[in-house]
């Protein structure tokens, strides 16, 4: 269950009118601090990812499955799976059995893949995914961003 700070924040993004991806963002950084603090852990950084997703949309946030040839049929199924969780009013809670073996599965996976490097890596990868047009409007945004925090300080 995502803690009421997460789903504060994930609702205050989308009463500002921001993506569903921005406040799934919440979500994702929510599970990243849990492997961080030592809560557990994750085999990798897309795996802490995923979880957050996923939690995401269970909690109600409108974020459409992976489309075609973007990820396999398994994880298409269980993002639908999980939008439809999302958006039922019975919410029916999974076995205590399951919930502990899942947890004590994560438990057992290292702490390192939401380290720095470890995240930097990933967002690396994401973009060389997406193309140079992508990276240089990303690297634009993040120079004017940089240019407006210093003329505040």
């Amino acid at each position: 269950m995502p803690e009421k700070e997460t789903l504060e924040r994930a609702r205050h993004d989308k009463e500002e009118g921001k993506s569903a991806s921005m406040q799934a963002g919440e979500f994702v950084r929510e599970e990243i601090h849990h492997v961080r603090e030592g809560k557990h852990g994750a085999r990798s950084p897309q795996q802490a990812i995923a979880i957050g997703l996923s939690k995401a949309r269970r909690a109600g946030v409108k974020l459409p499955p992976p489309a075609k040839g973007k990820a396999s049929a398994h994880t298409r199924s269980k993002a639908a799976q999980d939008l439809r969780k999302g958006e039922s009013l019975g919410k029916k809670r999974s076995s205590g059995k399951r919930a502990s073996a899942v947890l004590s599965a994560l438990k057992r996976e290292k702490r390192s893949s939401a380290s720095t490097a470890a995240l930097s890596k990933q967002a690396g990868s994401s973009a060389r995914k997406r193309g140079p047009a992508a990276r240089k409007k990303s690297a634009l945004k993040a120079a004017h961003t940089r240019q407006s925090v210093r003329k505040a300080a």
